[in-house]
C-alpha cells in the first residue's frame, strides 16, 4: 500500500497514535481503538450497501464484526489523487481460525449461523444487486471447461500438467453438466433463488473462510464483507464446508458434525439443504484449476497446479461417498 495513503486519515475524526503496515493495509492505533485502512475496489453505492448490512449485524448483537468508519463529511470512501479508493474499518488484532482444530471449525460454523440471523436487509434497500443465480454461474463455468478442453485437444506439444488436465476434463465436465441440469430443473420447480423471504432480503458474507475469522482478546471477530451479496445463506456454509472438507479428505463424521452444529443454531430448510447439496456436488475446484491455468502464462506451469489436480482426483471417491452418505435424503 502506498505510504501516501496515511495522509487520508486526516479526513477522519480520529486521533492517530501509531500506524503500521499490515497485509495490503495500514493498521492504525487510534483514540477509537484499532482501525484498518484498506484499498476498496467497489463504488460508493456498493460501500453504502455493505455499511447497511454491517449495521444490521451490529444491531443483531450476536456476532462481533467489522464496521465502516465515515469521514468527517460522512463519506465511506476516501480517494488518493490517482482515484484509488480506501475504506477505514474497525479491526481486531488476532490469529486466523485454525482449520486443523476440529473444535474451532465447529465454533466457526456456529458463528456463521448466528451471523446469518442478522444478515437481512429490507427489500427496498437502495442499490440492491440482482440475486445470485447458481445455474447461470455454472453454465458459464461449463463453457470455460469446454473451451479449455478444446484448446488442449488442439495444442501440439503438451506439458505433463496439460496431459493430466485434458485426461480429467471429460469426467468433470460430464459431472458439471449433470449437476447444472439437475439444479436448473430443481430451481424451476421450486421458484428460483431463496434470498428473499417476505419483505426481507437474505445476504451472505461472500467469503466466509478461515482468513476472515479472527480470534483475539475479545473473542471471534469477522472481517472482510466486501463480497457480500443476496443469496441463500447456505452459500457461505458451502464455501466453509468445502474448504474444511478438502483439508479433511471429505470426512463424513466431520461434515456431519459441522452441519449439525450449524443447524442447532439456525435450522436448514429442506429446500436449502437441496441447494447446499448441489453446490457441493458441482466440481467447482476443478473449474478453479482450469480457470487459473487458462488465464495464466503457459510457457511455465507451476508444479503446484499438478499437485492440486492430483489431490482433487485422489479425493473424488471420498467426495462422492460423502455426498451419498450425508445427503442420502437428497440423492435418493
Amino acid at each position: 500500500m502506498n505510504d501516501r495513503a496515511v495522509e487520508l486519515l486526516e479526513q477522519y475524526d480520529i486521533e492517530v497514535l501509531r500506524t503500521r503496515k499490515g497485509r495490503g493495509a495500514i493498521v492504525c492505533d487510534t483514540d477509537r481503538g484499532c482501525l484498518i485502512l484498506k484499498e476498496y475496489t467497489g463504488n460508493g453505492e456498493r460501500a453504502r450497501l455493505q455499511n447497511s448490512l454491517l449495521a444490521a449485524v451490529a444491531a443483531g448483537g450476536a456476532v462481533r464484526a467489522e464496521s465502516m468508519i465515515p469521514t468527517r463529511e460522512g463519506e465511506l470512501l476516501v480517494r488518493e489523487g490517482d482515484g484509488t479508493a480506501y475504506v477505514l474499518k474497525t479491526w481486531q488484532e488476532g490469529r486466523e481460525c485454525n482449520i486443523y482444530d476440529r473444535g474451532e471449525c465447529v465454533q466457526a460454523v456456529k458463528l456463521l449461523a448466528k451471523l446469518h440471523e442478522s444478515m437481512e436487509l429490507p427489500g427496498d434497500t437502495p442499490g440492491l444487486p440482482a440475486p445470485f443465480s447458481p445455474e447461470k454461474e455454472y453454465e458459464k463455468h461449463n463453457r470455460e471447461i469446454r473451451k479449455v478442453r478444446k484448446f488442449l485437444k488442439q495444442k501440439g506439444q503438451k506439458q505433463q500438467f496439460e496431459i493430466s488436465l485434458l485426461g480429467a476434463c471429460d469426467y468433470f465436465l460430464e459431472q458439471a453438466l449433470e449437476v447444472t441440469e439437475d439444479w436448473s430443473r430443481y430451481s424451476e420447480a421450486f421458484g428460483g433463488n431463496q434470498s428473499q423471504t417476505g419483505d426481507k432480503i437474505s445476504f451472505c458474507h461472500g467469503d466466509y473462510q478461515y482468513h476472515n475469522i479472527l480470534m483475539g482478546t475479545g473473542g471471534w471477530f469477522v472481517v472482510n464483507f466486501e463480497r457480500c451479496l443476496p443469496d441463500d445463506p447456505v452459500r457461505d456454509l458451502y464455501l466453509l464446508l468445502r474448504k474444511l472438507l478438502e483439508k479433511g479428505n471429505w470426512s463424513v463424521s466431520l461434515g456431519t458434525e459441522l452441519l449439525q452444529a450449524y443447524s442447532r443454531e439456525r435450522p436448514v430448510s429442506a429446500r436449502s439443504r437441496i441447494d447446499l447439496y448441489y453446490r457441493l456436488a458441482y466440481p467447482e475446484k476443478f473449474w478453479k484449476i482450469v480457470n487459473f491455468y487458462y488465464n495464466s502464462g503457459k510457457a511455465w506451469i507451476p508444479g503446484k497446479n499438478q499437485e492440486k489436480l492430483e489431490k482433487l482426483i485422489a479425493q473424488e471417491k471420498e467426495k462422492q461417498h460423502f455426498l451419498n452418505e450425508v445427503f442420502r435424503d437428497v440423492v435418493n
